[in-house]
């Protein structure tokens, strides 16, 4: 593999990091409004692939942000 080609590679791995972090942001603020709306947890897990310890860190997390004024 040549120079030209690694760095082809890497700048695309680097934009994939970038969307998959966006959507990771998509993702947990989904959660937050599917608890919000009262989506049962092992449904939310069920869809998501995430555990109910997973789950709860991404719904408490916004709970620590609005106790703290960060929204």
């Amino acid at each position: 593999m040549d120079k030209r080609s690694l760095e082809h590679l890497a700048k695309r791995f680097r934009a994939a990091e970038t969307r998959a972090e966006i959507l990771r942001r998509e993702l947990a603020e989904a959660i937050r409004e599917a608890a919000k709306d009262g989506v049962q947890q092992k449904d939310i897990c069920e869809v998501t692939g995430y555990t109910r310890q997973q789950v709860r860190r991404i719904v408490l997390s916004e709970d620590r942000e609005d106790a703290e004024g960060g929204r």
